[in-house]
């Protein structure tokens, strides 16, 4: 029954289809440089105790508080269920008093296109071996097409970031840009040549991932990036608002 369901919501979409020019959907960001912290609830030191999950939640409620732009959930081996409610948490955390004039951070659901759509959070991020673009933009389209949703996708070559790009991705990462265990399966690093090239050749944002450092972001905003990305930068910073801080005086 659930595929029945899944089979008439895609024909559902299916119907749908964008006209006009394609654009990105984002506006750049009033403070300048984007920030995302990626989730990976494995590499906390508490990650084998009943309060794993808690210790993530508090480093997410953090990383919002401090001003992160955007947040994405990247809990690959979770439930559809079990990704669902951390979502939905994530998003109770993140969320700014309705006084606040503070901007609001933006939940990004790593591969799950249902879950994203499902706790209405702010986008889904699509790896090579997600749903493809196409197929996701139009689920999107049917589902949210009232909503501020964008869909970003993980790209290892320049002629990747074109094809998304093109395809109607809002904002690519781009990567590894330098050695880093968690993406030592793409191969060796791209280099910030590299990076500056796929800068230049699309008009959406580009966040540098892989082994950012707050000693060389300044670099990748050099090449041209609009924002860095990273799990352990932003996971592991003793002090959230002191990073983000020293994040927001580089300039591009």
């Amino acid at each position: 029954m659930a595929l029945g369901c899944w089979i008439s919501f895609l024909q559902l979409a299916g119907s749908v289809r964008a006209q006009g020019l394609i654009v990105s959907r984002l506006d750049k960001p009033s403070r300048g440089t984007l920030l995302c912290y990626v989730t990976d609830r494995h590499s906390l030191a508490a990650f084998e105790s009943p309060e794993s999950q808690e210790t993530l939640l508090s480093k997410i409620g953090a990383a919002a508080a401090a001003g992160v732009d955007w947040i994405q959930i990247r809990e690959k081996d979770l439930s559809g269920k079990d990704c669902g409610l951390l979502t939905r948490k994530a998003l109770q955390r993140a969320a700014k008093p309705p006084a606040s004039s503070a901007a609001p951070t933006r939940i990004l659901v790593n591969d799950r296109l249902d879950v994203a759509l499902s706790e209405h959070a702010g986008g889904v991020h699509l790896s090579e071996n997600s749903l493809p673009l196409p197929e996701a933009k139009r689920l999107a389209n049917a589902q949210a097409q009232d909503r501020d949703f964008v869909i970003g996708v993980s790209c290892h070559s320049l002629e990747a970031a074109k094809s998304a790009a093109s395809g109607g991705a809002d904002y690519l990462f781009f990567g590894p840009v330098f050695a880093t265990p968690s993406k030592a399966a793409f191969g060796a690093p791209q280099g910030l040549e590299r990076l500056a090239e796929v800068c230049r050749a699309v008009s959406v944002p580009v966040l540098a991932i892989g082994g950012v450092t707050l000693a060389n972001s300044a670099a990748c905003l050099a090449a041209g990036a609009s924002g860095i990305a990273a799990i352990r930068l932003f996971q592991d910073a003793p002090d959230m608002s002191s990073l983000v801080r020293s994040l927001r005086k580089l300039t591009r």
